[in-house]
């Protein structure tokens, strides 16, 4: 533009002129403000475009003007070269005081901003909340929800001191990626929540409630697996800022337990667990502790409320207890442990792997004794036929004659159901039962195939046995197996007897993908030393000498086994093939592979996966 040409400024919109920052014939430079409108409460400049002189035309402070309304002109200066103009630079290391004000908040949140209580924790050779996300999260990939929320006790309270000691209420929780260097982004994904026993002893107050129905609700919507850090003492009487009297209308607990069969439940419990927090730890699908955790429904203060007498927390729950009777599955030495066994069992749901390796399957063929009665090690089975380091085994300390493992054949994931014959000789009992059918739903809800190994002289009889409500709890194997919707693909070791076997194979030899044998494979109506004494007893009975009624009973068990020996079953086509051991990895992966994949869905298979 050459110089004394004239630029006129109009206003961009209606509004009233507020400021006139530069007086008449003052001097402007390019992007200088010469008129301040004010518009539906936000202020709007109006800069100039030129360098040189500045007229106002008729426009006074307090003005209203209409949009085009001309305001001011510009005689441009000696400036040949508008692109010349040097334009202010910003510096991007600049802190606003907003900005330092937020910095500052969020160093109160981090556990460098808490030495003290970090130093604490650390002490008790445990690790904070965060410390444990940042281990089991990918790198820079969590998003917390709700960080800056405090207590609700700002009437006893002052809230500088509630920002200082109750960062996040005592629950840190947002979204995050998990196993991200093994899948991809869309089987990565995750949800995490911890609570902080740092903060009011890990309680569930009023505004970590709001944040776990937040949480939860997300989670559902995007169909996030969660895993949640459930150390605290339960409900939080302190809170003074709502109009609450009983609290019981909060939703947390229905929310997550609504989460239950339509994503992975991962539940980690360490140091002390009580109440509502032991609740939501009951709802999820497995349950890790670490060594010296304590669980239970009410903590001591509620015990010793209850008139019921005191305890210290060890002495509520403690692992000796709760690993035997079945509400944990998995115990870790510490922090680090729980948090990678947690990772480990996401991976199971998060689909196959490239990279694997396995056992010479060759070992299989003496895996199982060729004496018939002489017992084995279904868990060293277990290892050379599923993939190198892959097998995850649940609960195994409770119902110890069923093993139910999580594992990889060539990749893929798969549930592994097995019968141990070292406990009551492979027997299922009403605990067994009951671990066989809750890993089934589980694998079910999640699309994970299931590889059952039967070996078992059926289902555990006699009055003690009765005594255990054993009809019930042996049932629900057959109602859980006639429901599954995943390949189920059955092969049996050695003794495949009775109800107990159909009971491994879904509730009947028809129900699988494939039902086959190896060759030390041996099928009945009952156990061959039975079924001979209770068909035979006559001709035993009329034999006096006890040698030769011996005698008489083995030869007739022999001939009974050659009867129901795996080959001769499979002559009447009852049985799909009888195998060599070393092919049963083979046989599984092309079953999987003739299967359709599961169908892409947004809701529930299963209403839920049964606590129990």
């Amino acid at each position: 533009m050459a110089p004394g040409e004239e630029v006129r400024l109009v206003a961009p919109l209606q509004g009233t002129v507020v400021q006139l920052p530069v007086p008449i014939g003052g001097a402007v430079s390019v992007g200088t403000i010469v008129v301040v409108l004010e518009s539906m409460k936000m202020e709007h400049v109006v800069r100039s475009p030129v360098a040189g002189t500045l007229t106002y035309l008729d426009v006074d402070v307090g003005g209203l003007v209409a949009d085009g309304t001309p305001l001011a002109v510009v005689e441009a200066g000696e400036v040949v070269d508008d692109a010349a103009e040097t334009v202010e630079e910003v510096d991007l290391d600049h802190v606003r005081p907003d900005l330092a004000e937020l910095f500052a908040r969020q160093a109160l949140l981090s556990d460098a901003g808490r030495p003290d209580v970090v130093a604490r924790r650390h002490g008790q050779g445990r690790r904070t909340a965060r410390e444990n996300i940042d281990d089991l999260v990918d790198g820079g990939s969590f998003t917390e929800y709700g960080g800056f929320a405090i207590a609700a006790q700002r009437r006893r309270r002052d809230v500088d001191e509630l920002i200082v000691r109750t960062p996040a209420d005592g629950l840190v929780g947002g979204t995050a990626r998990v196993n991200g260097d093994r899948f991809d982004d869309e089987h990565a994904r995750c949800a995490v929540v911890s609570y902080d026993y740092t903060v009011l002893a890990g309680t569930q107050g009023q505004q970590n409630h709001r944040k776990k129905d937040r949480l939860f609700e997300l989670v559902e919507r995007l169909r996030l697996p969660v895993v949640l850090f459930a150390e605290g003492g339960g409900g939080r009487p302190g809170d003074t800022d709502y109009a609450v009297i009983t609290g019981l209308d909060t939703e947390a607990f229905a929310l997550f337990g609504r989460l239950s069969g339509l994503v992975p439940l991962v539940g980690i419990a360490s140091g002390r667990c009580f109440a509502g927090n032991a609740a939501l730890l009951g709802c999820c699908d497995v349950i890790i502790a670490t060594d010296g955790a304590s669980i239970g429904m009410g903590g001591p203060a509620m015990i010793e409320g209850g008139g019921l007498g005191t305890y210290l927390p060890e002495e509520v729950g403690p692992l000796e207890v709760q690993v035997p009777n079945g509400v944990v599955d998995l115990v870790a030495a510490d922090d680090a442990g729980a948090v990678d066994l947690a990772r480990r069992y996401l991976s199971y749901f998060q689909g196959a792997v490239a990279d694997w390796d396995c056992a010479d399957q060759r070992l299989l063929r003496s895996a199982v004794p060729e004496q018939r009665l002489r017992a084995y090690d279904v868990r060293a089975l277990v290892e050379v036929l599923a993939d190198t380091d892959s097998v995850l085994e649940l609960r195994r300390g409770f119902g110890p004659g069923m093993v139910t493992a999580l594992a990889r054949i060539e990749g893929r994931p798969v549930g592994i159901l097995a019968n141990d014959p070292t406990h009551l000789g492979g027997a299922i009992d009403a605990d067994g039962a009951d671990k066989a059918a809750r890993f089934l739903q589980l694998c079910d809800a999640h699309d994970v195939p299931v590889v059952s190994l039967c070996d078992t002289p059926g289902f555990m009889v006699g009055p003690e046995a009765e005594r255990t409500a054993q009809v019930r709890h042996v049932s629900r194997m057959f109602v859980v197996g006639a429901s599954l919707t995943v390949p189920l693909c059955t092969i049996v070791l050695r003794k495949g007897y009775g109800l107990g076997a159909q009971a491994m194979a879904g509730g009947s030899f028809r129900s699988p993908l494939f039902l086959v044998a190896w060759p030390s494979g041996e099928l009945g109506g009952m156990g061959l030393e039975g079924a001979v004494r209770l068909g035979f007893r006559r001709e035993l009975e009329a034999v006096e000498d006890p040698e030769e009624r011996e005698a008489l009973f083995a030869s007739m068990v022999e001939l009974a086994y050659e009867h129901g020996k795996a080959l001769n079953v499979a002559t009447a086509y009852e049985i799909d093939d009888v195998i060599d051991p070393a092919e049963s990895r083979r046989r599984i992966v092309e079953a999987l592979r003739s299967s359709p994949p599961p169908p892409a869905r947004t809701g529930k298979k299963r209403s839920c996966v049964d606590t129990w």
